[in-house]
């Protein structure tokens, strides 16, 4: 893993990207870097792990997540994973993961202006929708 974060690392340039890491506090990061640059958080789903494994409230830092981002002049571009498309897992904590991965995309989704996913290397616009319905 720790081989797989370099080389991901590695494709943003540091005259281009800051990395902050922000395994568990991902609304002070926000806050503490907010201004006049964008900020890319990735990946949400990673974070929700973090959560998990400290076994902390994760629906309770996703609101204050939430009410941080409704607070930021600079925009937030969050990379989550969609886990919810395949089979339900055997696994107890698989399966909670699912569950709290599935709630944590919506409400971020929700609150963001722009959803796009990505399937097989080609971005579809979720929202704002083209559609009527």
């Amino acid at each position: 893993m720790n081989q797989r974060i370099a080389i991901h690392k590695a494709g943003r340039p540091p005259e281009v990207w800051t990395n902050l890491e922000a395994p568990t506090d991902l609304a002070q990061a926000l806050r503490s870097t907010d201004g006049d640059v964008p900020r890319l958080v990735d990946c949400l789903t990673l974070w929700l792990t973090n959560m998990m494994l400290d076994e902390a409230d994760w629906r309770i830092e996703t609101e204050k997540l939430l009410q941080v981002l409704s607070e930021q002049s600079a925009p937030v571009v969050f990379v989550s994973n969609e886990v919810g498309l395949g089979i339900v897992p055997e696994n107890e904590l698989a399966r909670a993961f699912r569950d709290a991965a599935g709630h944590l995309n919506q409400a971020v989704a929700e609150a963001c202006d722009e959803v796009w996913l990505a399937v097989a290397g080609h971005p579809i616009k979720i929202k704002p929708s083209d559609t009527l319905f």
